[in-house]
């Protein structure tokens, strides 16, 4: 087997060295319109726009590469069913409380409501229609959805994590994922939150331990790896 790692904090990823397109997916999550679009759940709860923006031209780069090369690429979606059968109280609760309703109307349709304008990808990370994308009502991806089981059916061992925000939706699924045996890695200029200080805090708890959750790379560490 050739090794292959990728330049990364605390330890040069993946740990075994076996980084292939085959058993590697770049997952990108929750790049809509309601996080990072003007007039969506984001934006209307007052939050700084640039800051989920940021992440945009670092991810599209990491496409080029990734797609060139043949390596899986997923993408995730937040939303409810348009009944919000599947949104507890709370959370409906707690997002009308600071002005953005989840299920309510806004100027990009009702907020993260599934097939909402608001709840799609933005158009600058549209997914290609071979890539799959992953709806869930949730911060984690693995939750209420049948990711476990695509990843598992296409052999993916290693999952590079994007999107917004790093530590909501990023971290959860991050999570979930190491628990479930992945080996995961951040890219942290691919990443970004609603809160600076969060988005440093979220980067830093990922190294501690050794790693406790994984790595963290910049994009440019990953794609000299890969290519």
């Amino acid at each position: 087997m050739t090794t292959r790692t990728v330049e990364a904090d605390p330890y040069p990823w993946p740990y075994n060295g076996d980084l292939r397109p085959e058993n590697t997916a770049f997952m990108v999550i929750d790049m809509q319109t309601d996080f990072c679009g003007p007039g969506g759940y984001v934006d209307k709860m007052g939050y700084d726009l640039s800051l989920t923006r940021a992440p945009i031209g670092p991810i599209q780069r990491v496409f080029e590469a990734t797609r060139r090369l043949g390596f899986h690429v997923f993408h995730t979606r937040e939303g409810h069913r348009p009944d919000l059968s599947d949104l507890p109280e709370n959370k409906r609760w707690r997002s009308r409380r600071i002005g953005a309703g989840i299920g309510d109307p806004g100027p990009c349709g009702r907020i993260l409501t599934r097939g909402e304008a608001g709840w799609d990808i933005i158009p600058e990370l549209a997914p290609l229609p071979d890539e799959p994308v992953i709806d869930k009502p949730g911060k984690g991806s693995f939750y209420a959805t049948d990711l476990d089981m695509l990843l598992r059916r296409l052999g993916i061992q290693n999952i590079v994590l994007g999107g917004i925000t790093t530590d909501v939706c990023v971290h959860t699924t991050m999570r979930e994922a190491n628990d479930r045996g992945y080996e995961c890695l951040v890219l942290e200029d691919c990443t970004g939150a609603t809160d600076y200080g969060n988005y440093l805090a979220a980067l830093k708890m990922i190294k501690m331990q050794g790693g406790v959750f994984g790595a963290v790379a910049k994009s440019e560490a990953f794609i000299k790896a890969i290519t």
